[in-house]
């Protein structure tokens, strides 16, 4: 059988469904397919931790959208469709379900986990589809294990566990680096690992994991038994059907693209984690987010139905919480920035959340992070309470950072100002003024 359509698209998650959605919002009347190897199209994956936990009441609160929602926009979905070719000359998809032929096909197939340099990984959960999921969700269910051990301690790591704890089991959250949340610095993500201590998280860092087995964990030549042991130490893209039809690849295995989202190869797109993406302030990097993915799919829905608008880049802008803290960094920390360059100057200041005078204000620590020789915003690092608007004063220096504004220049943004809410000078814009003092002390020096 063979199905013929005008946009074809391979992947339900963030960057195949904006595809999707944005080809029918700009031109109802083309043909839009959607093919998903499983039956979850537009899940929360980022979602997980929280439905694991129980604080999102069940899985199925997850859905961006329902099925029968995302139907009604007239894109047809082809669920557990998987695809194993992609002939660009011909302009078909194999799958095994019969044959598509296309005009226009956006990929959208995400990352794999990568837990190869791990020993004994299979033994171990992962936790990076529905499947995954499940799996975890249900062993814990049923087997209520006392103790778990989760090696990788980023974003998801830290997430999970949090959401362990919450399940009543005893976690232990190891890191190779000499930190927890290599995305922050050290001085910065040293914060969260006291919060997470404090909170009853034991956290190793430098570990010496030589193997994973059905017990537990090997640790040098030590076992250390544990009832659950889950792999999140990051993902590789999924670019395996592009690299077989031909598609030009960094050299990490990330497709690459151009400012609308096109390979190499005629009429085909992709967009989301299995691409390289445009940086504000690197060029080009590979920064698998999911944010960056919804961008990149309506970028190449888009321009797949006539319609260019180009990608305007990232600056990696990045958040957590854990327990009651969120930390949240955006643009470049200070060894990222040299390496890309500048001369950094980075200022770390502790400032309040709004007037002291009004109870309830807590303390937010803010790195800032600028080009000693321009003034220039580089990158800002923050942490505080949950609550305290961490995110969104970072997302104004991060708007800072995409238009290349200087360090200074933020004490000209017109923010806002009640006394239980902020400063008349806002935390950032203290922290920034900070940074200009210790700049002028510099050039005073020099």
């Amino acid at each position: 059988m063979t199905i013929q359509t005008t946009l074809l698209i391979i992947g339900g998650s963030d960057a195949g469904i904006s595809a999707a959605l944005r080809a029918k919002e700009l031109a109802p009347e083309t043909e839009v397919t959607l093919l998903l190897a499983d039956s979850y199209p537009n899940l929360s994956i980022c979602g997980f931790p929280y439905a694991f936990s129980g604080e999102v009441p069940s899985w199925e609160n997850l859905r961006h959208r329902t099925l029968a929602d995302l139907e009604a926009t007239g894109v047809h979905f082809h669920l557990e469709t998987t695809v194993n070719v992609i002939n660009s000359a011909a302009h078909r998809v194999t799958t095994n379900r019969g044959d598509f032929e296309y005009e226009k096909l956006v990929v959208g197939t995400g990352t794999l986990p990568a837990t190869s340099h791990i020993k004994g990984a299979d033994n171990a959960f992962v936790l990076h589809d529905m499947a995954d999921y499940f799996a975890i969700d249900q062993y814990v269910t049923a087997k209520a294990p006392k103790t778990a051990a989760i090696i990788g301690a980023g974003y998801i790591g830290i997430e999970m566990a949090e959401a362990l704890v919450k399940r009543g089991v005893e976690t232990t959250l190891y890191q190779r680096g000499p930190e927890i949340l290599s995305t922050m610095s050290p001085d910065m993500s040293h914060l969260l690992h006291d919060t997470l201590r404090e909170n009853g998280v034991a956290v190793v860092t430098d570990d010496a994991i030589s193997e994973i087995t059905p017990d537990g964990l090997v640790i040098g030549q030590q076992a250390a038994p544990f009832d659950l042991v889950l792999v999140v130490t990051g993902v590789k893209p999924n670019s395996t059907l592009l690299a077989e039809a031909g598609a030009e690849l960094a050299e990490n295995g990330a497709v690459m693209v151009n400012d609308f989202m096109q390979t190499n190869l005629k009429n085909i797109y992709a967009a989301g984690d299995l691409t390289i993406t445009k940086h504000r302030l690197l060029g080009t990097t590979y920064l698998p987010l999911g944010t960056t993915a919804h961008k990149q799919g309506r970028i190449a829905g888009a321009h797949a139905v006539g319609v260019a608008t180009p990608f305007q880049g990232i600056v990696g802008s990045q958040v957590l919480k854990a327990f009651d803290k969120v930390a949240v960094r955006t643009g470049l920390l200070p060894d990222e920035a040299t390496q890309a360059g500048f001369t950094p100057l980075s200022v770390t200041s502790v400032v309040d959340d709004h007037k002291a005078y009004i109870p309830g204000a807590t303390k937010i620590t803010i790195q800032i992070t600028g080009d000693q020789h321009t003034g220039q915003l580089l990158g800002a690092q923050l942490i505080g309470q949950f609550g305290s608007e961490i995110a969104k004063r970072s997302d104004v220096l991060a708007s800072a950072i995409f238009n290349k504004m200087t360090v200074r220049a933020v004490s000209d943004l017109d923010l806002s100002y009640s006394p239980p809410i902020a400063a008349p000078w806002d935390a950032i814009q203290q922290a920034t003024q900070a940074w200009e003092k210790a700049w002028r002390t510099a050039q005073n020096q020099a």
